[in-house]
């Protein structure tokens, strides 16, 4: 068979054995028009590049006295260094570093958040460096301690180039014993709107809930009640569960919080029927009997045991999936008929996944027998779950360097588009042409600025709905998934709000559309949002 089979085909084939577990799905599907082809295949460079952000290496041993780490232990003799003074209490960045030895070892980079204040201090997601010296023509932090065996170490970021207040590159160095053991370049790009943008455009902020302890993680909506978790914070304390009452949207009410000493750590969440399942760091799935939708109340912690670190969860009729990080990445598959009872049918672990790459299922989707997991840096793979006991790899998609984090599915002109995006500096939505599963085609991409990180999306009709961290709420037509355009935002992210600049993901995080006329959004200081949908 081609990637040119007509949908009724197709569905045929992809719902075999399903039966009744199908068809609710596909009545959803959406055919609108397209201009292109399978033909119209994209490149795909990643969502940032491997070149060295600066020129201001560490100078080589034996070329100075200088101690390692300190600012005269740098070659700065290429550095524009009279633009530096600009960034002196420029307020908050975010902050991506790139090691030298990128092209052999992907994951040799990071993110954080800076905060520069007017005094000359720096603080990296909320811990303050103990030295630094900025002036009109120097930035440089440090800080260092000693290990256990009695070795030194020390950190230090040196600027070699500003543009104005809002850009700045340069280099770090990471030092063990005196001596270089890690080294690379950096950028910091300043938190701002983008140019040009008010508050919001053609998306109305209904009401608002705030959530007092831990970063707010996920949402779900059911039974009239907005259930927000939440993860434990260092500065915002623990997180737990938040249960919301919608009767009036435009004031929702806090009913219940539900908190368990050494299990604090709640990053997703989903309902069905009576059920409310949550995905614990510590205790794997979490099942709650929401009978009383304002009391949940706990009924098991699955697997049996304990241990598992679920990151998320996703339920298409009657399955759950969980994705585990911990102690092995593994998605498990359960069956939810009986919502309170979940049942496990079986456990996928990609045997493909290269054991010394830091990867694990983070999100999934499900369309018909095909389940689209988000694999981090293995990227997006398409499974075969129709015997959960033999779930079969079908298909995959990877980008270079990829952190596959969150997926969509769409129905477009007899083609299936799944809208993909990663958790990372430059990370952005894909629409990936996946009719054929085994030659997925890059057809469109939709990206703002790359110091802001993309997260999770939900699809309603032709309508893309993003929580974009920093860049708040953005809301695409994806008519035509190679042309994907933004017909409304909400700017969520103000710099005044409680415990903004501790981490590079900070913003707008959740987003659900659960067909009651709004949107549910979640902020990571602001706590829950509500917005009226766009037409």
């Amino acid at each position: 068979m081609t990637n040119r089979w007509k949908g009724g085909v197709l569905w045929v084939l992809l719902c075999a054995g399903l039966g009744s577990a199908c068809s609710r799905e596909l009545d959803d599907v959406v055919k609108v028009p397209v201009d292109q082809g399978p033909s119209h295949r994209l490149e795909d460079p990643g969502d940032w590049s491997t070149e060295p952000l600066a020129a201001c290496p560490v100078l080589p041993a034996g070329s100075t006295s200088a101690a390692c780490g300190t600012l005269e232990s740098f070659d700065l003799s290429a550095c524009s260094r009279d633009s530096l003074g600009a960034v002196r209490g420029a307020g908050i960045f975010n902050l991506h570093v790139i090691g030298n030895d990128i092209l052999t070892n992907d994951n040799s980079q990071g993110t954080g958040a800076v905060r520069i204040l007017e005094d000359g201090r720096v603080f990296q997601d909320g811990v303050p460096f103990p030295e630094s010296r900025l002036d009109e023509s120097t930035f440089f932090v440090s800080r260092g301690g000693t290990l256990q065996d009695g070795r030194a170490y020390r950190t230090s970021m040196v600027g070699c180039k500003a543009e104005g207040a809002t850009r700045l590159t340069g280099c770090f160095v990471n030092c063990l014993g005196g001596t270089p053991a890690f080294q690379g370049t950096f950028e910091l790009e300043k938190v701002r709107r983008r140019e040009g943008e008010a508050e919001g455009s053609n998306l109305e902020l209904v009401g608002e809930g705030v959530v007092p302890q831990g970063t707010v993680a996920d949402v779900f909506v059911a039974k009239g009640h907005a259930y927000v978790v939440s993860l434990e914070d260092a500065f915002k304390g623990p997180g737990g569960l938040y249960v919301f009452d919608l009767a009036d949207r435009k004031a929702p009410r806090l009913v219940k919080n539900v908190f368990f000493p050494g299990d604090s750590y709640w990053n997703g969440v989903w309902a069905k029927d009576d059920a409310l399942y949550v995905a614990s760091a510590a205790r794997g799935l979490l099942v709650f009997d929401i009978s009383d939708p304002a009391n949940p109340v706990l009924v098991s912690a699955l697997p049996s045991g304990g241990g598992v670190n679920v990151h998320t969860v996703f339920v298409a009729m009657d399955r759950l999936y969980a994705m585990a990080i911990s102690p092995a990445p593994v998605t498990l598959i359960f069956d939810v008929k009986n919502a309170r009872e979940p049942v496990l049918l079986g456990r996928y672990a990609d045997p493909s996944v290269n054991p010394s790459v830091a990867s694990f299922p983070h999100d999934a989707t499900a369309w018909g027998n095909r389940l689209f997991v988000n694999h981090w840096r293995a990227g997006l793979l398409v499974l075969d779950v129709s015997d959960p006991a033999n779930v079969v790899k079908v298909g995959e998609y990877v980008s270079p360097r990829a952190t596959s984090h969150t997926n969509r599915w769409h129905y477009v002109n007899n083609r299936l588009i799944v809208f993909e995006g990663g958790e990372d500096w430059g990370a952005h939505v894909r629409a990936i042409d996946m009719t054929d599963p085994k030659d997925p085609i890059l057809v469109g991409e939709y990206r703002l600025t790359p110091g802001v990180s993309v997260h999770n999306m939900e699809l309603k009709g032709n309508r893309l709905y993003l929580s974009h961290y920093q860049h708040g709420v953005r809301v695409l037509d994806v008519t035509r998934p190679s042309e994907m355009k933004e017909v409304a935002y909400y700017n969520t992210w103000r710099a005044t709000d409680r415990a903004r600049g501790l981490m590079f993901y900070d913003g707008a995080i959740g987003v659900r559309i659960p067909d009651d006329g709004y949107v549910y959004v979640i902020d990571t200081s602001r706590g829950l949002l509500i917005f009226e949908e766009v037409e």
